[in-house]
């Protein structure tokens, strides 16, 4: 069974940041990084199967801003990359909550440098730039909205009304960090953003692709594709019911069973699995001992 585990575990890294092993989340020891084993976002970022689901359709939703779209599509190699887009995604979210301050601080300089030179114009004519803190407080909230929804479904429904305030309160700071202005930072706040964006949000050619592209994502190998097809469907789940409608991809609720149900086989296997995550590494840097 453990040879079982070991081959699991190395494919599901095969698609996180860990992949590209640049960085050391062993180290240096008493570190706490920007949150600490105490948090709320430690507890949520750690579950791999609810995050990987919550980023799916957290970029579904990302994708819906014309703005948003047109950096990605300009600027960004995921039409040819999927997958190094994902697992640079991850890397970014795992460091800036695990790894060592130092670290942290190191990929927010980067992206922060990064969306510097990501300037150009929208197809309506309208300017745009990475750089700009509206349009990252939206990438933003629709990836944390993304993530605890996911979390909840697939891991912990019994997270309180103040734990999940909490959440949004701390991953605030990442946002903040990379130039964000005005971000919500609770749940009451996070709800009236997201429809307050909605007159913004649309769902054209270019996001229709994008969404054809990541239903249709290539998997590393023949053993990943059965999980990608079911993470992407289940990311769609995640979406509100008026998203999905926009996308045309409206689930019925016998579908919407199927998927639900589904993920709940699968994620058992793939905690299971995961020993030596991010997560599991950095507590071992805080603590001092492998984690339990």
């Amino acid at each position: 069974m453990n040879i079982i585990r070991q081959r699991i575990e190395r494919q599901i890294f095969s698609i996180s940041g860990l992949a590209l092993n640049t960085i050391d989340y062993e180290h240096p020891r008493g570190d706490p990084g920007l949150f600490g084993p105490g948090s709320v976002c430690w507890r949520v970022h750690a579950d791999f199967p609810s995050m990987l689901c919550g980023g799916i359709g957290a970029l579904m939703l990302q994708m819906m801003h014309p703005l948003a779209l047109s950096g990605v599509w300009d600027h960004s190699s995921f039409r040819e990359d999927m997958l190094g887009r994902l697992r640079r995604t991850s890397q970014f979210i795992a460091g800036t909550t695990f790894a060592a301050s130092e670290d942290a601080q190191r990929l927010i300089a980067r992206v922060r440098d990064i969306h510097s030179r990501i300037t150009g114009r929208a197809p309506d004519g309208r300017p745009y730039a990475a750089s700009d803190p509206a349009l990252l407080t939206w990438v933003h909230v629709a990836e944390v909205r993304s993530f605890l929804a996911s979390y909840m479904r697939y891991c912990d429904p019994r997270l309180s009304d103040e734990e999940q305030d909490r959440y949004f309160d701390e991953v605030a700071r990442v946002a903040e960090a990379l130039g964000a202005e005005n971000v919500p930072r609770n749940r009451r706040q996070i709800e009236a953003y997201i429809e307050a964006m909605r007159p913004q949000l649309v769902f054209d050619q270019r996001t229709a692709e994008v969404l054809r592209l990541l239903l249709n994502a290539p998997s590393p190998n023949r053993m990943t594709s059965p999980v990608g097809y079911l993470m992407a469907r289940a990311g769609i789940d995640l979406l509100p019911e008026w998203a999905q409608a926009m996308a045309g991809q409206s689930l019925s609720a016998p579908q919407r069973l199927l998927i639900r149900s589904s993920m709940h086989l699968l994620v058992p296997t793939l905690r299971w699995s995961i020993r030596n995550g991010a997560s599991h590494r950095a507590r071992r840097r805080v603590q001092g001992h492998p984690a339990p």
